[in-house]
């Protein structure tokens, strides 16, 4: 119940008296991080890379504070991060595969578990709220943080993130949606301002704020970056007008860590709830910002309602779990089912699966075989109990077959181990070193991180493991490639040098299980790429990772490639399995406030598998300038051999309207609209009807 917007409003009355008693100090402390300043500059910063490898400094080891005041029994706000699971604790916690990974699976009602076993963790650890909800979306692929969010698409953001909230929240943890918004480059994060046209922000970097805010969401992050020139972390237009005004926001918004705020009085007037993790420009200078007339005293009363309202709602009869869930062997199988069901399988030449009673020897090539990769090692960095490698996975997947590890380096003995073995496995790609959290040099800090960042040095693999590929590739027909990694790699210049091709994205705990899974087929792929693979990267936008002003032009991605006219090597949505499926007879209607699509589904293979039946709204009759499609609905489906079932899918037609920047409105045309449905966003892939809405 504390999930919901309904409960926590019922609790507005008992807030509010609270905060009629407080003092204006006290207020204020309510909205402000309880880390002190001191310790942090002085140990965790200047040291942080260190502090990173040390068990009992690492950031985030116990949840962080910020306000509470037991005299009124109020608790403080308990600070617990993600996305990939709870990264307090030493080598304990669930590691569930990075929201990209997790993205691939289509599969909100999976995802709502993901946030049910995460919110029991948050609260073993004894925190309130989590705040690994991330749903910016990447502009281009070369976003270093792109491996926390779900894909490159608003409407499956938006369907994901709503329900990680929504599983979180049911354990009485409350969810913290971050970043708000526009942040999208991650070298740049502390100074770039972002631009763009209205319909660009309200149509594609928005929405999928607004869908979990919908969802209950109790808090939201703002961002570092800027926003047309104003902090995000200030922004009078993003936080009071559209967040708490428009979309009725009732929970509470706190800064990103340590220089979230930048200004006392446009923060607070700006519409910041919180300044975290440390306090610099709230506590005693927000009060004498107060007291000299530069900030209402009524700004401050309506920020510590909202953190009131909020804590103590998720605060009654919650939900307490021990140490005994953290790590445990339900959430380890739903992180396993994670992995397997985003893995996805892009390429098959007749090599996969592999038959166990042929394959008595494989050669396990690539730096990454034996390694235990689970993304970037920033604020994300989740400690598991253990990590399952690939090397590891395949040897337990098959005990009567050799595998013989080699890293690459020397090509001739690579060469000379494929042309020997039964099958070549490559495991190639990028680690925390290639791409994530960056901490940069700024005011604040006289320290300049070098892991992470964004991917500067281009889209594709390592020149080494590409000539890895296109060298030792050719030499055994049955040679599969293992993509790991956080967002889109380039794979145009060796993709015709092997036969089979999966991206197992940064898996989890659990990756190297679900990896030799599928390769031997004991578990049928059924992940969909969440984002387009183009063949040249000149098909994607263009930007400057050390911009101090960056624009965002409306179309990216699939939709700017369609648009273009331009074929990507593999379309958005795409991802093969080891059986067939036929999807035939879609019909449209309007049922209420929805458009409602039907289609025949059929397994037409020999094998039991799971489909994710996508659906398309086309905008050729648009009066105004609109994707030739997007993206509007998708089910997963399992069926077995032979089975057919008839699949639903429906979308709000509030999804379907384009903002008027004009008139400041959503509108709908009332024209013929292409309705498709499929299993990627290839024409080859869709079968078509129409609707006029």
């Amino acid at each position: 119940m504390r999930a919901t917007k309904e409960y926590r409003l019922s609790c507005t009355e008992e807030a509010k008296k609270i905060v009629d008693r407080l003092t204006l100090e006290q207020k204020v402390w309510l909205m402000s991080g309880n880390i002190d300043i001191t310790r942090m500059r002085q140990e965790d910063m200047a040291q942080m890379m260190e502090a990173m490898q040390d068990d009992s400094k690492h950031y985030n080891v116990t949840p962080y504070a910020a306000g509470g005041l037991e005299e009124e029994k109020v608790p403080p706000m308990l600070f617990v991060d993600g996305p990939r699971g709870v990264v307090c604790g030493n080598w304990q916690s669930t590691c569930f595969p990075v929201s990209m990974a997790r993205g691939a699976t289509f599969d909100p009602e999976l995802e709502e578990r993901v946030g049910h076993c995460i919110g029991r963790e948050t609260r073993a650890f004894g925190g309130n709220l989590f705040a690994g909800v991330c749903i910016n979306m990447p502009y281009n692929p070369g976003w270093g943080r792109s491996q926390e969010t779900y894909g490159e698409e608003t409407y499956q953001i938006g369907r994901m993130g709503a329900a990680l909230v929504k599983g979180v929240q049911d354990e009485d943890v409350m969810a913290c949606v971050k970043h708000y918004a526009f942040n999208n480059m991650e070298n740049a994060r502390f100074k770039c301002s972002v631009t763009c046209d209205q319909r660009t922000e309200q149509e594609v970097y928005l929405p999928h704020f607004k869908d979990c805010v919908d969802a209950g969401a109790a808090s939201i992050m703002s961002s570092y970056n800027r926003y047309n020139g104003v902090q995000c972390g200030h922004h009078k237009y993003l936080l009071r007008q559209v967040l708490k005004k428009e979309w009725d926001f009732d929970g509470f918004v706190m800064s990103d860590f340590c220089w979230g705020v930048r200004d006392t009085v446009e923060a607070a007037q700006g519409g910041q709830d919180m300044e975290m993790m440390w306090t610099q420009f709230f506590g005693d200078r927000l009060v004498k910002a107060v007291q000299d007339g530069f900030v209402s005293e009524e700004d401050i009363n309506e920020a510590a309602l909202r953190i009131v309202r909020t804590i103590i709602a998720f605060d009654k009869e919650h939900k307490e779990y021990d140490m005994s869930v953290v790590g445990c062997p339900e959430h380890i199988a739903v992180a396993k089912e994670a992995a397997e069901k985003g893995i996805t399988l892009i390429k098959n030449n007749n090599v996969l699966p592999l038959k166990k009673s042929e394959t008595k020897k494989i050669a396990l090539i690539g730096k990454l075989a034996n390694t235990a990769v689970i993304g970037d090692h920033g604020s994300s960095w989740v400690r598991p109990p253990y990590v399952v490698t690939p090397e590891e996975g395949l040897k337990k997947a098959n005990e009567d077959c050799e595998v013989i590890y080699n890293d690459g380096s020397d090509l001739e003995s690579a060469k000379a181990l494929a042309k020997e073995a039964d099958a070549v496995v490559f495991v190639v790609g990028y680690n925390y070193d290639d791409e994530g959290e960056f901490i940069s040099e700024n005011e604040s800090s006289n320290y300049i991180g070098s892991m992470g960042g964004d991917r500067k040095k281009g889209l594709g693999l390592h020149e080494d493991e590409a000539e890895l590929l296109k060298q030792v590739g050719p030499v055994n027909e049955k040679s599969t490639v293992v993509l790991i990694g956080g967002n889109m790699i380039m794979m145009t210049e060796w993709y015709d040098c092997v036969n089979a091709v999966m991206m197992a994205y940064y898996p989890g705990m659990e990756g190297g299980t679900a990896i030799a899974e599928i390769i031997y087929g004991d578990v049928n792929p059924s992940g969909k790429l969440p984002y387009v693979v183009p063949v040249s990267e000149e098909d994607l936008p263009h930007v400057d990772w050390e911009a101090t002003d960056q624009y965002y032009e409306y179309y990216h991605g699939y939709t700017r490639l369609e648009k273009n006219g331009v074929k990507p090597l593999v379309p958005y949505g795409f991802g093969l399995s080891y059986t067939t499926f036929e999807i035939t007879a879609p019909e449209a209607k309007v049922e209420g406030d929805n458009l409602v699509v039907t289609a025949n589904v059929k397994n037409t293979g020999k094998m039991d598998g799971d489909e994710v039946v996508q659906l398309y709204v086309g905008f050729e009759n648009s009066a105004v300038d609109r994707p030739v499609k997007q993206l509007r609905g998708f089910q997963r489906i399992s069926l077995k051999a032979g089975e057919e079932k008839k699949v639903t899918v429906s979308t709000p037609l509030e999804k379907l309207k384009w903002y008027n920047p004009v008139y400041r409105e959503w509108q709908l045309e009332h024209v013929e609209h292409s309705v498709y449905v499929g299993s990627s966003s290839a024409s080859e892939d869709l079968v078509k009807t129409s609707i006029v809405l």
